[in-house]
């Protein structure tokens, strides 16, 4: 079968019906596409009649306004069920979907409700609590991909011979170096209270800081080489973030001036791809975002163009924003910290749609499913259970053919009591997503 131009005829042109249409038709389905809104140039392509009129022998959607209007208002939801999918922006019974696929998609995609007045966390955040998905109970569905294999079906009805492309599930593990020491790496003032509060507490570890900083015990932190082993043996397709910035109260990372600091970084980025994982403060302040990729870049020797936000401080748009002005062309962040599951409803990376300036740029959002921190600290699950979680969300993404995403952190991997079971969970977790 040969690869049709699809043509989708609307009223007017609008760049967020762009946007949508590449990602839905592009990216998701693998078809040429252009927009018309002059029938005299459909032709005899496949048409979607995105618009009020009729056309016959077209694919038609009712569209809702949404992609026709500019910045963002509050819009009245209501999610209803379709084929076992959760829907909205419902349309009426002239047209060939119960609801608009487009508009739908753009809600999510883009983050919408999230520009709006939303109740923050604790650190300025906006949690999966208050999101649509989770309130109407398919956070953990990449309902965006669901809904293209049902528009392709009933496109297939209309026009039998196009071809879809066939996606294969992938998998990428990430880790965030929050803590990469317990003890290397700090400054001398920093060094010294620590040796003195270890010394006055009767469950402190002076013994062990002394004996590490000596360099005649292996930092308790450093479980690199277990890490490594296991992407090795895993050939797991891996990305490590790390931070540069000062040392606050939610920034616990060495000095960027330690030598072994540097000797770490250097180490893993001669064999991987290294982000930078902006310190807390850093996710609203434009200057320390800079300044902490560059110590990055110049501690590695080599170009920064990824990010994942400390504490997932991500605030739209302006984090997005700042990460373009600093020339980051990817970033990690799309996630939530208190639940698993696909937050912009999607299952495979995509360009970020400015809602504020209505255009796409440049930066590539590579959305992840699930985080240790969230299974261990915000669910309080054990490792069995919390296993459970991760092959849900490996099976819902293979299912569509999508990147599956996960964040681990060296401290999640110690061989402690505390952690005890969940280097058995990564490691199956690393081999389930290779099947």
């Amino acid at each position: 079968m040969s690869i049709q131009q699809v043509k989708i005829y609307a009223r007017d042109y609008s760049p967020r019906l762009g946007f949508i249409t590449g990602i839905i038709l592009g990216d998701i389905l693998g078809l040429p596409w252009d927009i018309v809104t002059d029938r005299r140039k459909i032709g005899k392509s496949p048409v979607i009649n995105y618009s009020e009129e009729n056309i016959k022998g077209a694919l038609k959607i009712k569209p809702d306004s949404l992609l026709f209007e500019t910045g963002v208002s509050i819009r009245e939801i209501n999610v209803n069920t379709w084929n076992s999918l959760p829907v909205f922006f419902q349309t009426d019974e002239g047209s060939d979907m119960p609801f608009d696929i487009f508009a739908a998609s753009f809600y999510l995609v883009t983050r919408y409700e999230e520009y709006l007045v939303h109740q923050p966390d604790e650190h300025g955040r906006f949690m999966a609590s208050s999101s649509l998905a989770y309130k109407n109970g398919f956070l953990g569905r990449p309902v965006v991909d669901l809904w293209a294999k049902e528009f392709a079906k009933a496109f297939m009805k209309k026009y039998p011979t196009v071809a879809f492309r066939r996606n294969e599930f992938k998998a990428l593990l990430t880790i965030d170096s929050d803590q990469p020491f317990a003890y290397l790496g700090k400054n001398l003032l920093t060094s010294v209270g620590g040796l003195l509060r270890d010394m006055t507490n009767r469950d402190g570890h002076a013994s062990d800081r002394y004996r590490v900083v000596k360099h005649e015990m292996k930092d308790p932190y450093e479980v690199y080489d277990y890490i490594l082993g296991c992407i090795e043996n895993y050939s797991s397709d891996t990305r490590f973030f790390f931070p540069t910035g000062d040392h606050s109260k939610y920034d616990k990372n060495p000095s960027w001036k330690s030598q072994e600091y540097r000797d770490l970084i250097n180490k893993i980025a001669g064999k991987f791809n290294i982000g930078i994982h902006p310190s807390y403060y850093a996710g609203e302040k434009y200057q320390l975002l800079g300044s902490e990729t560059g110590r990055l870049k110049t501690m590695a020797g080599k170009d920064i163009n990824s990010c994942r936000y400390h504490f997932l401080r991500l605030f739209m748009p302006f984090s997005y924003r700042n990460l373009t002005l600093q020339g980051i062309t990817e970033d990690f962040s799309m996630g939530y910290p208190d639940e698993p599951g696909f937050r912009a409803g999607i299952a495979r990376p995509y360009f970020f749609y400015d809602l504020a300036e209505d255009k796409q740029t440049s930066l590539k959002i590579i959305p992840f499913q699930v985080m240790d921190g969230t299974l261990f600290q915000y669910k309080n699950l054990e490792p069995v259970t919390a296993g459970d979680v991760i092959f849900r969300l490996i099976d819902e993404t293979r299912r569509v053919g999508g990147l599956f995403v996960s964040i681990w952190h060296n401290t999640s991997l110690l061989d402690t009591p505390e952690w005890k079971g969940w280097r058995e969970i990564f490691e199956q977790m690393l081999k389930e997503q290779q099947s």
